[in-house]
């Protein structure tokens, strides 16, 4: 007794077998896929070609969709390095930063925070103390952090709402190769930052805000020892 795998392997060595039983075409008679009536080779074909159509349309809606996202996005981007091109100052920049990510990037939480330059002012929140851990975290990032907990003491630069956010994200501001800040976002949605989430928009984010932040500041060096 041939065994089903025989039969297949046959038939694929025959491909001319149906043409020469055409017959069977019609008269063999296969369980429908989605249960029920019995049909014919021919239909359930037809059944199949329908179901994989279905599965490319659908792949398709999906491919659309993505496109125009991330043509939205591309958008925002645009006109922040737009605004951010026209900022007059440092302060004008960082207010441009926030809005921005707040209204059009519907970000709920932002935070900067600077170090290294001469122009810091302790008075000013962007420049409050930054821990030696969470500045080498930054300077040693290869690409933008996101995940569901905290980088040292990022999440206290929330203020009230830390103790309810539920994803992060830290991207590293860097000027000729050299970190001198970070941007920090924050979600109460754990979805809204994620480990295995793409960082492309969030990287190009942070390079404009580290250049128009970088126009304003002025390194301070390290002396040599």
């Amino acid at each position: 007794m041939l065994t089903p795998e025989q039969v297949a392997d046959y038939l694929r060595q025959n491909p001319g077998f149906f043409e020469q039983n055409v017959d069977l075409l019609v008269n063999i008679q296969i369980p429908h896929p989605h249960g029920g009536r019995a049909v014919s080779i021919v239909e359930r074909q037809l059944v199949a070609v329908r179901e994989k159509t279905r599965l490319l349309e659908e792949k398709l809606r999906e491919l659309i969709a993505f496109g125009e996202e991330n043509d939205a996005l591309s958008g925002k981007v645009h006109r922040l390095a737009c605004r951010l091109i026209e900022a007059g100052g440092l302060e004008a920049a960082l207010d441009v930063a926030y809005l921005d990510l707040l209204d059009h990037f519907a970000v709920p939480h932002v935070a900067v925070r600077l170090w290294g330059v001469a122009e810091a002012d302790p008075e000013t929140q962007e420049f409050g103390d930054v821990g030696a851990e969470m500045r080498d975290f930054t300077a040693r990032m290869a690409a933008p952090y996101c995940g569901g907990h905290a980088v040292y003491e990022s999440q206290a630069w929330f203020g009230d709402a830390a103790p309810h956010l539920r994803s992060f994200a830290l991207v590293a501001l860097r000027r000729e190769g050299q970190a001198f800040g970070v941007l920090a976002l924050a979600s109460e949605d754990p979805q809204r930052f994620y480990a295995e989430m793409g960082t492309l928009y969030l990287e190009r984010i942070g390079e404009l805000l580290a250049c128009a932040l970088g126009r304003h500041v002025t390194p301070v060096r390290e002396p040599a020892a």
